[in-house]
């Protein structure tokens, strides 16, 4: 595979955008370019101070989990990714918005799915939707592109197929699963995806998708050779209780919210709180 020839750096494309916000199609230039900085954001003040350090925001059907404790991600309606959508756009300036079609709004076919995705960037402004599948799906994302919507595909672990695929376990691992991964991969590419999501797979296989797709592929749980990287805001902060192998912990703040909560407490049942200062 031949490099880019005209490798665009992001300081590049917000420098020639002016202040203006990236793209599908930006992000789609930076194949073997400078690595694509991923992140979920579901409120407007988490999109406000992720947006500086993330070419992407995914508002991320995970928010059903993160936000609203389900126990998967099966739940989550269109309502709610268009809620958490808008205020994760009206928080952000520079970063693409990503939203994730939920389960149950894409499925059926085209133009359910159409249906569903021009309805959340109308409510939301957000520039782009991801969709979990593969060879399946590959019409689907024709359709939407083919109408002005960009689409991001997803492969790998998906975690609205978690029943069928029998729980949350990394993929590739029998020569049939990772020939079928790959074969889902090449159909989103040529599909149109913008970008391709790849979940919790053995690196080898997402070595191999990230070669043979003309799209950037963005890991979590596949390597550190992908175009880019995602993790969930929640875990990437330390605070989710549980997390999976692939998560690395930047903070603790879950422990931080412990102790300043336990300090207000002491300070209001001492009575130091509130202080002088802070009365009228």
């Amino acid at each position: 595979m031949t490099s880019n020839p005209n490798p665009e750096t992001r300081e590049a494309e917000l420098k020639r955008r002016a202040g203006g916000r990236l793209t599908a199609p930006d992000i789609k230039r930076r194949k073997r370019s400078e690595p694509i900085v991923m992140l979920t954001a579901y409120t407007t003040r988490i999109a406000q101070l992720l947006d500086p350090h993330c070419d992407v925001l995914l508002v991320g059907d995970s928010v059903g989990m993160a936000v609203y404790g389900l126990p998967t991600t099966l739940p989550v309606s269109l309502d709610m990714m268009a809620a958490h959508g808008a205020a994760v756009v009206r928080g952000s300036k520079k970063a693409l918005v990503v939203i994730d079609m939920p389960f149950r709004s894409y499925e059926e076919g085209p133009e359910q799915a159409f249906r569903s995705a021009s309805w959340l960037l109308q409510e939301t402004g957000a520039g782009a939707v991801k969709i979990e599948g593969g060879v399946e799906l590959a019409p689907t994302v024709t359709f939407l592109e083919a109408r002005g919507i960009p689409v991001m595909g997803h492969v790998g672990l998906t975690p609205q197929s978690v029943h069928t695929l029998g729980g949350y376990r990394a993929r590739g691992r029998s020569n049939e699963d990772f020939s079928n991964i790959l074969e889902n991969a090449k159909a989103l590419d040529e599909a149109g995806a913008f970008a391709i999501v790849i979940e919790a797979v053995v690196e080898a296989l997402a070595r191999s998708i990230t070669d043979t797709v003309e799209c950037p592929t963005i890991g979590i749980g596949a390597c550190a050779q992908c175009d880019g990287q995602v993790l969930v805001v929640d875990d990437m902060l330390g605070l989710t209780e549980d997390t999976a192998r692939f998560v690395k912990r930047y903070d603790d703040l879950a422990g931080r919210v412990d102790a300043a909560a336990a300090a207000y407490s002491a300070s209001v049942r001492s009575r130091a709180f509130p202080e002088r200062r802070n009365l009228y």
